[in-house]
């Protein structure tokens, strides 16, 4: 019976990345191929087990390693979700440093809420219609760049130095927590799938009552973004927390995907997840750091 591979990244669940040309479930057996893919999270264990090879047979033997039949797609190899990541990240870098040098201060909010419907258009399009190639993934990060880049040039304004830290801080971030999957030091399993999923949406929940309560009349909102309270270095710790806890399973959905054979479109999705990791890191670290400049010039 074949078992269809799910994603612990919530971002990365569903099958429109999930069959190939063949029209079997990357990490299920293809037709005719050994059981060897993946067993559902139900099914006495997670990760890939069984033996190796691609899940492929030619006229009745197994396929040698590397080798792709006749109309198959090319499995995802690790090398394209570096190159793919690259490329996304290199966009929203080249477009938010254009936004920081060309937007000029009076049309920086007009541009920012351009910028942030679009990414949210852009973003819904590519999460609930299960589509990231490369045009698509692309143009997000161009979008989200201008954003990020209005953000920070406005911070930066202020708090003199504050985005050197904070892009410093994200690369560091980026590293201890790809170090502690490497070695293992923290096992993403579905019930921590489950639990990062939940403290995102609480964390985003708070946002917004924070936001509506700033708009109704409360000054600082119920706390977590006022610099003077403790209650707002505790959030964007959490924060911050949570978009490495979403570094992990962006890792373990990687990894399973490579292992599994999943086609190499899936690494364009690969890549958008680890943008939006990144970037929420980088925001809130940006606001975490901004914290300690009170008092300074």
């Amino acid at each position: 019976m074949e078992a269809l591979m799910q994603s612990r990244n919530p971002a990365f669940r569903g099958n429109a990345f999930g069959r190939s040309t063949s029209g079997a479930a990357y990490g299920a057996p293809a037709r005719g191929a050994p059981g060897h893919g993946a067993p559902g999270y139900g099914a006495g264990g997670y990760g890939m087990h069984g033996a190796p090879g691609y899940g492929v047979q030619y006229q009745g033997q197994s396929a040698p390693p590397g080798y792709a039949p006749p109309g198959a797609a090319r499995p995802m190899t690790m090398d394209d979700v570096v190159v793919r990541g690259f490329l996304t990240l290199a966009t929203l870098v080249i477009t938010a440093a254009l936004a920081w040098a060309v937007v000029p201060t009076r049309l920086a909010v007009p541009v920012l809420v351009v910028a942030l419907i679009l990414e949210i258009g852009i973003w819904a399009f590519i999460t609930f219609g299960r589509k990231a190639n490369a045009p698509l993934v692309l143009a997000f990060a161009a979008v989200y760049g201008v954003l990020v880049g209005i953000v920070s040039h406005s911070y930066n304004d202020v708090f003199h130095g504050v985005v050197f830290q904070a892009v410093i801080g994200t690369a560091l971030a980026f590293a201890a927590t790809l170090a502690a999957y490497s070695l293992r030091i923290v096992r993403v399993t579905p019930k921590f799938a489950r639990f990062v999923l939940a403290a995102g949406v609480a964390l985003i929940g708070l946002m917004l009552v924070n936001l509506l309560a700033h708009l109704f009349g409360a000054d600082q909102g119920i706390g977590i973004r006022d610099p003077g309270s403790p209650l707002a270095y505790v959030f964007s710790v959490a924060a911050i927390l949570v978009g490495c806890f979403f570094l992990l399973l962006d890792f373990d959905s990687i990894e399973q995907g490579v292992r599994g054979g999943a086609p190499d479109e899936f690494a364009w999705y690969c890549a958008f997840g680890l943008v939006l990791s990144l970037v929420w890191i980088y925001l809130e670290m940006l606001r975490l750091l901004s914290y300690f400049y009170g008092g300074r010039d």
